[in-house]
């Protein structure tokens, strides 16, 4: 039991670190990338009022000002869930070939010892019949 905790507290701690590192991919090469292209701002800094005393121009300052709907940063979470994912499937697609590979070098088990006298023992009853 003790084995599969310490399993589980490995895959937790570098399933974080691989989340920041896809964060930062996202945060700082793709999102840049992509708001260069599109528009010019931070997309982050993509935001509805709803409240009419917002006027500001930045996320950060409108969130103080009153209510806001911030889509940017919901967009940015999106694309870092779609990188992820998509890693992810990457990684179980490689490890499900090497499983593969792996069974079609290992031969099949041939019958136990038990195995082979139950089937002696069942051939042998087939016949006095």
């Amino acid at each position: 039991m003790r084995g599969i905790v310490m399993d589980l507290a490995v895959g937790v701690i570098i399933g974080v670190a691989f989340g920041t590192i896809v964060s930062a991919i996202t945060d700082d090469l793709i999102m840049p990338a992509i708001v260069a292209v599109f528009g010019g701002l931070d997309s982050i800094d993509y935001f509805a009022p709803l409240s009419q005393g917002v006027i500001a121009t930045t996320l950060d300052v409108a969130r103080e000002q009153g209510a806001v709907l911030a889509y940017g940063s919901f967009i940015t979470a999106i694309v870092s869930f779609i990188i992820l994912g998509f890693i992810i499937f990457l990684m179980l697609k490689a490890l499900n070939s090497m499983i593969k590979k792996e069974e079609k070098r290992t031969p099949p088990p041939g019958p136990t010892p038990d195995q082979k006298r139950l089937t002696e023992i069942r051939d042998a009853l087939v016949t006095k019949k």
